[in-house]
């Protein structure tokens, strides 16, 4: 996807209804809209987070006057499911006591409660805890793909979970034999479940791939919802960059 398309429908993608609205109108793949949207809300949550916190005083007084906790969110534009957090904790509830509540609502004791972190989850599509079995998914999905690729091309590999104990830093699949792809020989590849714009890119180089090339050599990096193709990424040397559909295409 060039740049340009790119910043448009990311700029489009706004809330919920902007996501749903999209869907229906443009001819993008559901979860290609769903993946962009989870990382639009999931940066500008990291980012005002703490500024958000700076008022849980009168958050927390607004919410014991009577105002939902979904409504204050909808008020900051900020995710329910974390405004909840920040709210509950002037409750003494400590955050492993929240997400213990949101994975078992029908056993909160207080009705306002049970029925306000009901409504929670059932808005927030990114951090309810059915939004965080949708990302684990397609996390899973990617790197089911990834193995059957290189099964399909009768290459051996080891898995994350088998390098773990040997190494701090794991890729998805480290070959046992170098795989030549768009004229590069790889010795590891790392499934992304995402859309590789220069952010989320730039986030990957930093903490996974620059450490993968300095412990194994050259790899392949491949975003499976597809990348921003006519911009300058900065990926390390050795390091390559695909997507699904050139996997796919590619067999």
């Amino acid at each position: 996807m060039d740049h340009i398309t790119y910043k448009k429908l990311y700029d489009s993608l706004t809330s919920r209804e902007d996501l749903e609205k999209l869907d229906k109108t443009l001819d993008y793949d559901d979860e290609l809209l769903m993946v962009i949207y989870t990382q639009k809300v999931v940066r500008d949550a990291t980012k005002r987070f703490y500024r958000v916190k700076r008022h849980v005083r009168r958050l927390h007084r607004q919410w014991r006057n009577g105002t939902p906790l979904a409504q204050l969110a909808q008020n900051h534009s900020f995710p329910p499911v974390l405004m909840s957090l920040i709210v509950l904790e002037r409750e003494n509830i400590s955050r492993k006591q929240f997400w213990k509540m949101l994975n078992n609502l029908d056993a909160i004791e207080s009705k306002r409660l049970r029925r306000e972190l009901q409504e929670v989850c059932r808005r927030d599509l990114i951090y309810s805890p059915e939004g965080t079995e949708r990302q684990y998914r397609r996390g899973a999905w990617g790197e089911e793909r990834l193995s059957a690729w290189l099964k399909g091309k009768g290459i051996p590999f080891r898995t994350e979970p088998e390098l773990r104990a040997q190494f701090d830093k794991t890729p998805d699949a480290l070959l046992s034999e170098p795989l030549e792809y768009d004229g590069r020989n790889v010795i590891w590849v790392e499934s992304k479940a995402s859309f590789g714009d220069p952010i989320e890119v730039r986030r990957h180089v930093q903490r996974q791939l620059s450490p993968y090339v300095e412990l194994f050599g050259d790899g392949l990096v491949v975003y499976w919802f597809g990348y921003v193709e006519d911009v300058d990424l900065r990926l390390p040397e050795g390091v390559s960059i695909t997507d699904g559909q050139a996997i796919s295409l590619d067999g």
